[in-house]
C-alpha cells in the first residue's frame, strides 16, 4: 500500500505536466492552426512558422500555468518551453520538406509518424524537467509486471478478434462473393479489401463497446454501417454477403468480449 501511495505521489506531477504540454500541442496543431497557416508553411514562408511557433509557446505557458503554476517562472521551464517550440517547428519543417520533395508520401502513415515524433519529444522534455528518480521507474515497472497477464490477455483477444476474425471471414465468404456483371477482377478485389478493413474497425468498436459494458453502442455501430451500405444492399447477392459477414463479425467480437469479461471481472455482464 505504501509503495502504491509513493508511486502516485511521484508520478502525478510528471503525468500532470505531460498532459498540460501535450494538450498545448494538440490545440496548436488541430484547433488554432488555420488553413492559411498551413498554406504559408507549405510555401516555405517564415511567417507561417512564426505564428505557429508563437501559438505553441503561448499555449504551453497558459496550460502549465493552470496545471503546475510554480514552474512557470523558473529558468529551466522557460528554456524547455522555448526549446520544445523550436523542435516542434523543425519537425513540421522537415515533414513539409520531405513531402514536397516526394521523399515520403503525404498520407496517413506520415501523419502518424509526425505525431509520434512530437509525442516522443514531449515525453522527453517532461522527463528532463521533472527528472523522476530511479525508484519511480522501479515502482512503475513493478506495477506493470503485476498487470502483465491482463495486458497480454487483452492484446491477444483484440488481435485475434480484429485481424484473425477478419481473415477467417474473408476465407469463408470469399468463394461466395463473385464478380458482378461488368465488374473487373481488380474492382472486385478492391471491394473485398474494403470489406476487410471495415470489418477490422467494426470488430474493434463492438469488442470495445461490450468490454466497456455498453451494448447500446453496438446497435449504433450496426445502424451506421447499414445506412452507409444501403445503396449496395439493393443487390441481393451483396445483401446476403453483407448480412452473413456482419453477423459473423459481431459474433466473433461478442465471443472475445465474453472471454475478456470472464477472465478479468469473473462475470459476463454486458450492461452496467
Amino acid at each position: 500500500m505504501y509503495n502504491i501511495v509513493l508511486l502516485h505521489e511521484m508520478i502525478h506531477p510528471t503525468y500532470n505536466l505531460f498532459l498540460a504540454i501535450y494538450l498545448a500541442h494538440l490545440l496548436t496543431d488541430f484547433v488554432f492552426q488555420t488553413a492559411r497557416i498551413v498554406s504559408n508553411k507549405h510555401r516555405g514562408e517564415w511567417r507561417g512558422y512564426l505564428i505557429h511557433g508563437v501559438m505553441h509557446y503561448v499555449a504551453v505557458l497558459a496550460l502549465v500555468t493552470l496545471a503546475d503554476p510554480h514552474r512557470l517562472l523558473t529558468l529551466s521551464f522557460q528554456l524547455l518551453a522555448f526549446s520544445l517550440t523550436l523542435i516542434h517547428l523543425i519537425i513540421d519543417w522537415a515533414k513539409v520538406s520531405l513531402t514536397k520533395s516526394h521523399r515520403i508520401s503525404d498520407n496517413a502513415l506520415a501523419f502518424v509518424l509526425d505525431q509520434a515524433i512530437h509525442l516522443v519529444t514531449i515525453i522527453g522534455a517532461v522527463f528532463l524537467l521533472v527528472r523522476p528518480s530511479l525508484q519511480t521507474f522501479v515502482l512503475w515497472l513493478n506495477r506493470i509486471r503485476l498487470l502483465q497477464e491482463s495486458i497480454l490477455l487483452v492484446s491477444v483477444v483484440y488481435v485475434l478478434v480484429i485481424f484473425g476474425g477478419g481473415y477467417f471471414i474473408r476465407a469463408l465468404l470469399g468463394p461466395l462473393w463473385k464478380e458482378e456483371q461488368g465488374q473487373t477482377k481488380k474492382e472486385h478485389e478492391e471491394v473485398i479489401s474494403a470489406g476487410l478493413y471495415i470489418g477490422w474497425l467494426e470488430r474493434f468498436l463492438v469488442l470495445t463497446a461490450l468490454f466497456l459494458q455498453s451494448p447500446a453502442t453496438v446497435g449504433f455501430i450496426l445502424a451506421a454501417k447499414s445506412i452507409a451500405r444501403y445503396p449496395e444492399l439493393k443487390s441481393v447477392r451483396f445483401a446476403e454477403y453483407f448480412l452473413i459477414g456482419t453477423l459473423l463479425s459481431v459474433a466473433i467480437a461478442i465471443g472475445g468480449a465474453i472471454v475478456l469479461l470472464k477472465a478479468l471481472y469473473g462475470t459476463v455482464a454486458f450492461g452496467k
